[in-house]
């Protein structure tokens, strides 16, 4: 009796972790932006921000949700995927409205020594559409983000169909998933670099950043995930360290 008790105790244990893992996993990922997120709005500062981190992310996670219809893998990372696309949608529509809040403002300053009024004061518009490489990712307008998304992920769903049967295609897709997702660093580093400067990067964000690779890499291991999976989290741990 006691033997059966205890099994029960250690069942219900068992899916108690398990239940606290998974809501870690879909949702831990995106704890280091809020820090970020709280810092631009308070600063109404982006700059020291890349929102080539936010590219990074959409590219990645909708690679891995494709990934999911050639080779199955855990439910909770597939919800890890679609939050963090979420999340990287609100990060660059914020950034986006602070960005050209400043240069009209910059605009604005620029126009004090004349008698210009405001509704001359006009911030040339980037549009997704003009196809222009040169303001790759630095569009005037959040929907001019969405439509980039939206024309990426057609695109790459379209080649995943057709080629769907092809299981050198779908490990392929899984890897470059994974390892786009383990460059996630550099564009900071490089903005950082460009800037000369750390200011406007949250130390936050960074740290957990590392604890959050961490324990990715474990669950990961743990659930016996793609190898693709674990192989970027070592990579993103190893990177942090």
């Amino acid at each position: 009796m006691d033997e059966v008790i205890l099994d029960q105790i250690l069942y219900v244990a068992q899916q108690v972790v398990s239940w606290i893992a998974s809501f870690a996993i879909i949702f831990g990922g995106v704890v280091p932006y809020i820090p970020q997120y709280r810092d631009i709005r308070r600063t109404q500062n982006a700059e020291g921000f890349s929102t080539y981190v936010c590219l990074v992310l959409l590219v990645a996670n909708i690679l891995r949700i494709l990934f999911r219809f050639g080779r199955y893998f855990e439910t909770p990372l597939l919800w890890q995927s679609i939050i963090m696309i979420i999340t990287m949608l609100i990060m660059l529509n914020l950034c986006t409205s602070v960005r050209m809040a400043t240069e009209l403002n910059t605009k604005r300053r620029s126009f004090t020594a004349t008698d210009s009024k405001d509704e001359e004061i006009k911030v040339p518009k980037r549009l997704f559409l003009d196809f222009d490489w040169n303001y790759f990712w630095s569009w005037s307008r959040f929907v001019d983000y969405l439509q980039c998304v939206l024309a990426f992920t057609v695109l790459a769903a379209y080649v995943t169909y057709l080629l769907l049967d092809s299981v050198l295609f779908v490990e392929s897709l899984g890897f470059l998933a994974v390892f786009t997702e383990a460059m996630l660093g550099t564009p900071q580093l490089y903005c950082n670099y460009q800037n000369k400067s750390t200011e406007g990067m949250s130390i936050k964000m960074v740290l957990m950043w590392t604890s959050g690779d961490t324990f990715k890499t474990g669950y990961f291991l743990l659930t016996q995930a793609p190898m693709q999976f674990w192989i970027c989290g070592l990579l993103q741990t190893l990177r942090m360290t």
